[in-house]
């Protein structure tokens, strides 16, 4: 509390809210009317919305509407909390059916955040939490968020975040990296053997939308003796099958949103 907050962005983010809050759009006057701030402010505040796509202002009628990078980010957080809405009874009832501790992550600023973590009923218990932010390349869950990644994305993740080496078992090499992702891709699934942490296995799969976009990760994470080489092929099929149920939840949701939009709009 005892950091200021910038008096720039809390005027930023007064015009966007009031912006978002009227149906029609907001002309300049309207905008400067209802604040509080210099008229010059105002329009560099406006100006800079504008050339970032946050905010759009029509030719025809000068008013300012929500741009098309606010509604992704508005988009996004909404799926986030839909998939959320809806993983929870998924989540644990795979997690007490296997006695392993169950994750779902997204991808965020070139990094994997755990949103879910589900203990089994179970004293083996893994050391993470929500929130915490891991490596896209030595986790399940990291490769299955990128393994659909177009090629000129990954080289750039490559080259920007680099392969961290977290003991020998790490994949270190950018050829390696697509070579596992390919493997991701055929099978459905990804595994972590001991890539993070000696010790400790995982298995991920991707949740899709229905266009094939990868929303978000599931895993099951667990010692070496509760994920083996004798286990691995059932423990995959059942995490498949939640994600794709989570898959069909989803769907099912937005087809749902979609309808309700259109009834609204005729």
């Amino acid at each position: 509390m005892k950091t200021p907050s910038v008096p720039a962005l809390e005027r930023g983010l007064r015009i966007l809210e009031c912006v978002a809050a009227s149906k029609t759009g907001l002309t300049f006057s309207q905008i400067a009317k209802g604040m509080k701030i210099p008229k010059s402010s105002i329009h560099s505040l406006l100006v800079t919305f504008e050339r970032e796509a946050y905010l759009h202002r029509s030719e025809l009628t000068g008013r300012y509407i929500c741009g098309m990078k606010l509604v992704h980010i508005a988009n996004s957080a909404i799926e986030g909390v839909a998939l959320l809405e809806h993983a929870g009874n998924l989540l644990r009832a795979l997690a007490n059916q296997t006695g392993l501790t169950v994750h779902m992550g997204m991808w965020e600023r070139n990094e994997v955040v755990l949103i879910a973590k589900i203990d089994p009923f179970s004293h083996h218990k893994v050391a993470t939490w929500v929130g915490k932010r891991i490596d896209f390349h030595c986790t399940s869950l990291g490769k299955c968020l990128v393994a659909y990644l177009a090629e000129s994305e990954l080289d750039r993740l490559v080259r920007e975040c680099g392969l961290l080496r977290h003991n020998e078992n790490t994949i270190a090499s950018g050829a390696k990296l697509r070579e596992e992702l390919a493997k991701v891709r055929k099978c459905g699934y990804a595994v972590d053997d001991e890539e993070e942490e000696i010790g400790i296995r995982c298995i991920g799969a991707p949740v899709l939308s229905s266009d094939g976009a990868v929303l978000a990760a599931i895993s099951m994470s667990g010692n070496l003796d509760q994920i083996n080489h004798g286990n691995y092929l059932v423990l995959s099929n059942r995490l498949k099958e939640t994600a794709a149920g989570l898959s069909a939840q989803f769907s099912q949701r937005k087809n749902q949103q979609l309808k309700k939009v259109s009834a609204r709009l005729a």
